[in-house]
């Protein structure tokens, strides 16, 4: 039974999905736009969001922590710099995810991922 537990396996190991999950992320603060499949968006926007909110407190700790999860530094600067100026006066809700037509392949249902300007 699933009582109580969050989050989707999508076929993978812990490291493995954690690693894709810091990934897209990390692709989404530097592009601002992502294509991925529905259920990965819906996962990843809680993550970025809490990224961003870290960017937002703007402490030395709250970047430690944001470092330890995006993997790249240059990538941490534009949260710190840039997103958390941007969304100074916003309470949350700093992505929206826009659903798609469904992969040609397979027909995953498919959706864009992106930063509320």
């Amino acid at each position: 039974m699933r009582h109580g537990i969050s989050g989707s396996k999508f076929s993978r190991n812990t490291a493995h999905r954690t690693l894709m999950y810091r990934t897209m992320v990390t692709d989404l603060i530097r592009h601002e736009r992502i294509t991925t499949t529905e259920a990965k968006a819906k996962e990843v926007r809680s993550m970025a969001e809490k990224v961003i909110t870290l960017g937002k407190k703007g402490t030395l700790h709250h970047r430690r922590q944001a470092l330890g999860f995006i993997t790249q530094e240059s990538i941490v600067r534009k949260v710190f710099d840039e997103l958390s100026v941007r969304y100074a006066s916003r309470p949350g809700g700093y992505t929206r995810v826009l659903k798609t037509e469904p992969r040609k392949g397979d027909g995953a249902s498919m959706a864009i991922l992106e930063l509320v300007t």
